[in-house]
């Protein structure tokens, strides 16, 4: 188990860390409670020129501006001002890339997972969703900007190797507003 180096994070292709994400471990520990899973789905956000992401034209805002900031950062953001979102902020500083953490396979502190999510039971629904994911976790605003590196969130490399075959690409969900990047395949899912 190696926490990913911040230099992980500076590869210059979102598309290629997106895959490279899948397979590794999203872990929490937030109010003492370690909670966490493999990696299952990511989506590519490549600002400026991808019309999906919210630093599309070089957009700078208060919301995004971890976006602009060096890769091996969180991005959250409330989305529809119900669920909070988890990205990790790729490249270097400047240049806005980010990778949506859709989905895991939830396997450590699943108990926690399923109070924090008012749930009886593990089902797809529990961590399957980048919002369910992020309450399930424990992660809301107050985590954007932090570096991914150590407690309360980091991500490890437990050895897993998605291998092509187990990778699915298809277009991103919720984008339509992006015109032909919408259809982009910048969505990846790992089966497994």
């Amino acid at each position: 188990m190696t926490v990913l180096s911040t230099a992980f994070y500076q590869d210059e292709d979102v598309l290629h860390l997106s895959r490279n994400l899948l397979g590794k471990y999203l872990l929490t520990k937030i109010g003492g409670k370690l909670t966490g899973g493999m990696i299952i789905e990511t989506e590519a956000y490549r600002g400026p020129e991808d019309k999906a992401s919210h630093a599309f034209a070089n957009r700078r805002t208060k919301r995004n501006e971890a976006m602009y900031q060096a890769g091996g950062i969180c991005y959250v953001y409330q989305c529809y001002g119900l669920h909070y979102l988890f990205n990790v902020v790729t490249n270097l500083s400047e240049i806005p890339h980010a990778i949506l953490i859709r989905a895991i396979k939830p396997e450590i502190g699943i108990d926690v997972m399923l109070l924090r999510r008012n749930k009886s039971k593990v089902d797809k629904t529990l961590a399957g969703g980048p919002g369910t994911l992020s309450q399930a976790l424990g992660i809301n605003k107050s985590h954007n900007g932090l570096p991914l590196d150590g407690p309360p969130i980091w991500i490890e490399d437990r050895g897993v190797i998605a291998k092509a075959k187990e990778v699915i690409a298809g277009p991103r969900i919720g984008v339509a507003y992006a015109g032909e990047h919408a259809h982009l395949p910048w969505r990846f899912r790992l089966q497994k």
